[in-house]
């Protein structure tokens, strides 16, 4: 399973498939386990209690309870559920791990949870409780206890008994056997299934604010010459150079820019302007440490124990999220600083003193209309909450279970201040990318670059030029769908690559 096919799960309602090689794994690895509770040997998690309850010994005969007791308790999470396309990618990637013949569970339980993912139904998984080792466990259990046909289901937003969603799809509720509970509990699957998501959802933001920073070069009387690849290949940070070359493909044959080729009225642009690819570049870098993290995660086996190939059942630390936590912190600085620099934009674009010639606020009648002032309050305001959120998580670990898990990873913490630092960029991206549309239109008759002309027209299918003041909420809702689609990204590429006649006409 690649980050594609868990965002294909998650997202498209893909289904997750489990081929014999994977049965025959699973198959012998139980065996080991059956053998273990047959004996005398105490082994964590199967005969044995949990966390600082390790060394408490546990009768054969209780061993079943004890899986559905660990449910049971572990569900303790609270707060609002989180998103179905996260619940789902976390169901994914927990039956792409137990497929990996570690974790000694029957053939029937990872056929079980494939199933209810296939099936629809949607465990709620209250968003508080995780602190990211070991692994993601409230949540977890929360999708464990609904397969168990005890909690909660989402259905329209709404919890429903998992006994009856389960029903409704003719599934049976799965009865535990030993160690399986803790199977289903032990990993990383949060963390990772945000980070997977996450991936691509900054991958389309970048590309976005690729996109408004050269339609805030035109609507500003910027330069394009900063963007030559020459420049950047001094400097060779590849995601500078790719940013770098989105840019300048997006401006070439602009006549905005062509414009004020000779004119002293700037000896430099501002940084906003003249460093986009290096801000945005250092952004896409970062993201590929993170893709390489998520995906060396998607190839691991983050249960504990581990059932290993010999029958040796053995305890270590893989479930810790450490090596997510850190790439999912570093995303959220990355994404706050593309936003801070994108903001920096919007207001340049709205002072007169500093727009080279725009009307105070893009108004077209200024004074009797405010135009864009308000929308550039809340970009500044969206943009000062992702500082606050690109504090790390990872650096606040607090003890837990009687010291025995003494450092936590808060990953699941970093995951999910994440996306809202993502949701937040792509508003702020919105309301540049709204204000360099009017700025381009102001500067009428000059002509823009045919792919920023066609992100223009995209983005006046959704929302019309500003002649006077109207409500602007609207406007900026439908311009954050705009980029979270890639649509108008997709239009100016389209463009840039066309060939020169075709762009003529």
């Amino acid at each position: 399973m690649d980050t594609e096919a868990v965002v294909a799960i998650a997202r498209r309602g893909a289904t997750v498939k489990v081929d014999e090689e994977a049965r025959g794994r699973v198959r012998a690895a139980r065996v080991h386990v059956e053998g273990i509770t047959d004996g005398g040997t105490a082994v964590y998690g199967v005969n044995t209690g949990f966390g600082a309850l390790a060394n408490t010994r546990i009768a054969p005969e209780a061993g079943r309870e004890l899986q559905r007791s660990l449910l049971r308790s572990h569900a303790a999470g609270v707060g609002p559920f989180i998103e179905p396309e996260v619940v789902r990618g976390m169901m994914a990637i927990r039956v792409k791990t137990l497929a990996m013949g570690y974790s000694g569970v029957r053939v029937e339980l990872v056929d079980a949870l494939a199933a209810m993912l296939d099936s629809g139904v949607v465990p709620a998984v209250p968003e508080h409780g995780s602190l990211g080792a070991s692994g993601d466990l409230a949540p977890l259990a929360h999708i464990g206890l609904c397969l168990c046909g005890e909690g909660w289901a989402l259905e329209d937003g709404e919890t429903v008994p998992a006994a009856e969603a389960l029903s409704k799809r003719g599934l049976e509720p799965f009865v535990l056997r030993e160690k399986e509970g803790l199977s289903l509990i032990n990993g990383t699957d949060g963390m990772l299934a945000m980070l997977v998501l996450a991936l691509e959802d900054l991958g389309l933001l970048l590309d976005a604010a690729d996109l408004a920073a050269a339609m805030s070069v035109e609507g500003a009387f910027g330069t394009d010459r900063v963007f030559k690849e020459e420049l950047h290949a001094i400097r060779p940070h590849p995601g500078q150079a790719e940013s770098a070359g989105n840019i300048a493909r997006m401006l070439a044959g602009s006549g905005i820019v062509s414009s004020h080729k000779a004119s002293r009225h700037l000896v430099q642009d501002a940084y906003s302007l003249r460093c986009a690819p290096v801000v945005c570049g250092a952004a896409r870098d970062t993201l590929g440490f993170a893709r390489l993290a998520a995906e060396r995660e998607l190839s691991s086996v983050t249960d504990n124990p581990v059932v290993l190939p010999d029958g040796r059942v053995e305890s270590a630390g893989n479930f810790h999220g450490e090596p997510l936590a850190l790439p999912l912190d570093f995303l959220a600085i990355a994404a706050s600083e593309v936003g801070a620099i994108s903001e920096r934009r919007i207001d340049r674009l709205l002072d007169p003193s500093r727009s080279q010639g725009l009307p105070a606020f893009l108004a077209v009648d200024p004074g009797v209309n405010s135009g864009y002032m308000i929308s550039h309050y809340t970009a500044a305001a969206l943009a000062e909450e992702n500082r606050r959120l690109a504090n790390p998580a990872s650096t606040g670990s607090l003890p837990t279970s009687a010291m025995q898990e003494d450092h936590n990873s808060m990953g699941w913490s970093a995951a999910r201040k994440l996306r809202q630092v993502l949701t937040n960029l792509s508003r702020i991206l919105a309301a540049e990318l709204l204000c360099a549309a009017q700025a381009i239109e102001l500067r009428a008759p000059l002509e823009p670059a045919p792919a920023t002309r066609a992100a223009l027209k995209t983005i006046r299918e959704r929302v019309p030029f500003t002649d006077r003041d109207r409500f602007l909420a609207p406007d900026l809702k439908a311009m954050q769908d705009l980029v979270e689609s890639g649509e108008a990204v997709k239009a100016a590429r389209e463009a840039a690559n066309a060939p020169a006649a075709r762009r003529q006409q």
